[in-house]
């Protein structure tokens, strides 16, 4: 059996931290890419955005639209499959961003309602 040898490397005190779960608190370092990510933000419910890059296919609304929830808005193509998107709300369109045949990346706002 080989002798297991541990190390500590140096720590700087804002890179430890400490959690508590289920009653146990326990610590851990984080890494600089965690430290660097984009922090998460809530949704704009007035926005629909692209969850997946690819195509618009078709567009079924038009600003000024009274839309209610799950009424169809628009058909993007992403990995051979037409995913339908459905409006979050009731409400009236503003703006519709995108066109048929146009290539959109991952979050590019679609739709946004007033």
């Amino acid at each position: 059996m080989k002798n297991i040898k541990e190390e500590k490397l140096p720590v700087e005190k804002s890179e430890l931290v400490r959690f508590t779960v289920n009653g146990m608190t326990m610590s851990t370092t984080l890494t600089k890419k965690f430290r660097n990510r984009r922090m998460w933000t809530r949704p704009d419910e007035k926005q629909v955005s692209s969850f997946i890059p690819g195509t618009i296919r078709e567009v079924f609304v038009k600003a000024g639209d009274q839309v209610q929830e799950n009424d169809r808005l628009l058909i993007l193509e992403a990995m051979k499959m037409m995913n339908v998107i459905v409006s979050p709300i009731t409400g009236t369109i503003s703006k519709v961003l995108v066109a048929p045949g146009e290539k959109i990346p991952k979050g590019k706002v679609m739709v946004e309602f007033e």
